[in-house]
């Protein structure tokens, strides 16, 4: 998947949980849930395409065993810090990014390619970029890829609207 892709899938997860509990998104929020659904990419794309140090651009980040400590912190600071929302939200947001990477290989039912959720305990695939540059030359504009690009700009467009007219912070709850 790619960056943009992953923000408008964790966007619309979002948006579909908080109309189903019937509450408004804040701009944290919003920010958030895009932060949660980019951070594997961020920290792994480069740990192994420029530094090469991972051996694949999904590895450390897109472990679990990475991932649910670092939500479990992420989420004990934002409850500390009173903006407990903040905290499910990136939650939400890095899950929908694996989710994201792993949807293929769950239609097609390919185990093998799993093993990245479980790095290092089980090996990650090889890295099939060797770097952005590679990565980008391999593409090949598609019809698929015209319509995501589309469908994504019209996603992109709702989250700019909703992020002018959301609050910044959620309303604190009565407890």
């Amino acid at each position: 998947m790619f960056p943009w892709t992953h923000a408008a899938v964790g966007y619309l997860l979002l948006v579909t949980v908080a109309v189903l509990l019937r509450r408004q998104v804040s701009r944290a929020e919003l920010l958030t849930v895009i932060a949660g659904t980019q951070f594997a990419d961020i920290v792994d794309k480069p740990l192994a395409w420029i530094v090469t140090v991972l051996p694949s651009g999904r590895s450390l980040a897109h472990s679990l065993l990475f991932a649910v400590p670092l939500c479990t912190v992420v989420l004990a600071v934002a409850w500390r810090r009173g903006h407990r929302e903040v905290g499910i939200v990136f939650g939400l947001g890095y899950a929908s990014h694996l989710l994201g990477d792993t949807y293929t290989a769950l239609y097609y039912w390919q185990p093998w390619e799993f093993g990245f959720l479980l790095y290092p305990v089980l090996p990650a695939q090889p890295a099939e970029f060797g770097s952005f540059g590679s990565f980008v030359a391999q593409q090949a504009v598609t019809a698929d890829l015209l319509v995501a690009l589309v469908a994504t700009a019209a996603v992109g467009t709702l989250f700019l609207v909703q992020f002018v007219r959301a609050p910044l912070w959620a309303e604190p709850r009565a407890e």
